[in-house]
């Protein structure tokens, strides 16, 4: 085996999970995932954990929900016991095709995400950590070759996060301080609020309510979003590559939306219910380890000189005690490019310009 696998086993154990002797762990492995995971489980032995171990194939998926009607079970008890008795959720993913689900309808799509919002909430309420292995199929989603695409993974992957998690706690706290924030670029003007809500220091450990390795971001729950965004990062979103998307935001809902591909994809994601109208999340990328766009949210959101918003749901950690965010059945990351032309400001106050942090070398203020 890889020795890379082996330290990335032990990274997402010990210092992403957290787990401990005695803990119930629940494990989604994708085909392409093998030996991660038989290293993961060799750690889980050490120290001591349960483990229950399920498939997670975007095939077996494709198969389910095509085959079926759009009249899904509320919550089935056998499914969401599993998840409210584990301590941890572990999902190693890094499939075979990954438009595995492309030409599964969107309303049969939404009709499962609608009746499966308990048992998601309650895998949420684990100690969750989603990563992925370097996979064939991924390499050529991101047009590179496999041994490169390797080793962008563990760049991204194999990191100090100790010294990142100190660096990242500088964005945190002008978020924490902050009271709007201001996205402003060549196409894009939009303001955001954020008083009252709390930063996320995303440093790949549950101990920092972080939950995807790698991870490399600083992220809040803006809410009152006003203006206009251009995302100018290709995604494959439900198995549809989608280009240029901008979105037009009143009173905080977005009022307009077009997409130079496959912008029926957003409407889609937008007509899941009322929260998707809404922001969830304000991202902003700072993992360096991270080069290049592949077309996979777990890396592209990551990558310094970027700043992603998400319609849905916002997460609980960015919230106030006893306060709701914003409540949808998703979650749909969107990306843009701000190394070029562009400022993130907080209560008018630069913080980063044309990608750098102010704490940067090679700041302009």
């Amino acid at each position: 085996m890889d020795e890379r696998i082996r330290e990335h086993a032990e990274v997402l154990v010990d210092w992403s999970a957290r787990i401990e002797r005695g803990d119930d762990v629940v494990m989604a492995v994708s085909p392409g995932a093998h030996e991660l995971a038989v290293a993961t489980a060799e750690l889980l032995g050490e120290r001591g954990a349960n483990l229950v171990t399920t498939r997670s194939s975007g095939e077996i998926t494709r198969a389910y929900l095509r085959a079926h009607d759009d009249e899904f079970d509320p919550d089935p008890a056998h499914e969401l016991a599993l998840y409210e008795n584990a301590d941890a959720y572990l999902s190693l993913r890094g499939g075979h095709n990954t438009a595995a689900t492309a030409d599964v309808p969107a309303e049969r799509r939404q009709a499962q995400a609608k009746a499966t919002e308990e048992i998601r909430e309650a895998r949420m309420d684990t100690d969750w950590v989603s990563t992925v292995h370097p996979t064939r199929s991924l390499a050529q989603q991101a047009g590179m070759a496999y041994e490169e695409y390797q080793a962008f993974v563990y760049n991204a992957v194999l990191r100090d996060w100790e010294s990142l998690a100190e660096e990242m706690d500088q964005m945190k706290g002008l978020l924490d301080e902050g009271s709007e924030v201001r996205l402003v670029s060549a196409n894009t003007d939009l303001t955001m609020s954020i008083e009252g809500r709390t930063a996320v220091n995303s440093c790949a450990s549950v101990a920092y309510d972080s939950h995807n390795l790698p991870s490399g971001e600083v992220f809040t729950a803006p809410y009152d979003t006003s203006g206009h965004v251009e995302f100018d990062v290709p995604m494959t979103i439900h198995g549809k590559r989608v280009r240029d998307v901008s979105l037009t935001f009143e009173d905080g809902e977005v009022v307009e939306y077009d997409a130079a591909q496959n912008a029926d994809v957003i409407g889609d994601v937008l007509d899941t219910d009322p929260g998707a109208r809404r922001l969830g999340e304000l991202g902003i990328g700072m993992n360096r380890g991270i080069d290049r766009y592949t077309d996979n949210i777990l890396f592209d959101e990551k990558m310094g000189d970027t700043v992603h918003l998400a319609l849905g749901r916002a997460y609980d950690a960015n919230l106030p005690e006893g306060e709701s965010g914003n409540d949808s059945a998703v979650h749909v990351d969107l990306i843009t490019s701000v190394s070029e032309d562009s400022r993130l400001e907080v209560d008018g106050e630069v913080v980063q310009r044309n990608g750098r942090f102010r704490w940067e070398d090679g700041f302009e203020n």
